[in-house]
């Protein structure tokens, strides 16, 4: 009798599920593919949203018939196309990222698109731009989808809430940090700043929150959602 084959490594097993799940559910496209590609050829870090994550936030925009968007961390706009897809005619989205070679890469996927002209990049520290949004008193936004660095997290929150309704949907990425966001002691500081975001977002009485934990081509994280309840 053949011995059974070996049990797949279980990092190997998540991303051939995510690859059958793409498929299945055409999670892409030639306008993603290429995103992705010209990102790579850029020399962008590869930790772009996975093709199912896109469509999930594609689809929570459409759930939230949102026609404002902020985007916190744009690197090479893959996410950026996914929402803004997901936004309603006339909608309007503004992603902040700090470099400008980024942005630049982003610009040039959003344009190939055919989304530019629905999406303001602005470029600089975040929180700048955050606090210039505040003070000009911006159109509260219907959902905000924080995916920077995760020192800031906490400050993103703050902010994001002086530019929210209730009933704005907040999205944070990558909370779970492979596990290591148990770790109170860890020396990590994005770990630091995912635990201490997610203990913010849970005492927040303005907030109705949830984190769930992530598998798949991305590895083992985790994604964190909020409502603003007022």
């Amino acid at each position: 009798m053949p011995n059974p084959d070996p049990p797949q490594p279980l990092e190997e097993r998540w991303s051939a599920v995510d690859d059958y799940l793409s498929e299945a559910v055409s999670s892409s496209d030639d306008v993603l593919e290429a995103a992705l590609k010209g990102s790579a050829e850029a020399g962008l870090p590869a930790i772009n949203v996975s093709p199912n994550q896109g469509k999930l936030l594609m689809l929570l925009a459409r759930i939230q018939r949102a026609e404002r968007i902020l985007e916190i961390g744009t690197l090479g706009g893959y996410s950026t196309i996914w929402l803004a897809r997901g936004m309603g005619n006339g909608g309007r989205l503004i992603t902040l990222e700090l470099e400008s070679r980024h942005a630049e890469v982003a610009r040039q996927n959003l344009a190939r698109a055919g989304l530019l002209s629905a999406v303001e990049i602005r470029v600089g520290p975040a929180m700048e731009s955050l606090k210039q949004l505040s003070s000009r008193r911006a159109e509260p936004f219907d959902l905000i989808f924080i995916d920077a660095d995760k020192e800031g997290y906490p400050d993103y929150l703050e902010w994001s809430l002086k530019l929210s309704r209730p009933g704005t949907l907040l999205i944070a990425d990558n909370v779970v940090r492979k596990g290591e966001i148990i770790d109170e002691k860890s020396k990590d500081t994005r770990v630091q700043g995912a635990r201490k975001f997610l203990e913010l977002l849970g005492a927040n009485p303005r907030l109705t929150a949830t984190a769930i934990q992530t598998v798949g081509i991305k590895g083992y994280d985790g994604f964190a959602l909020a409502v603003v309840n007022t």
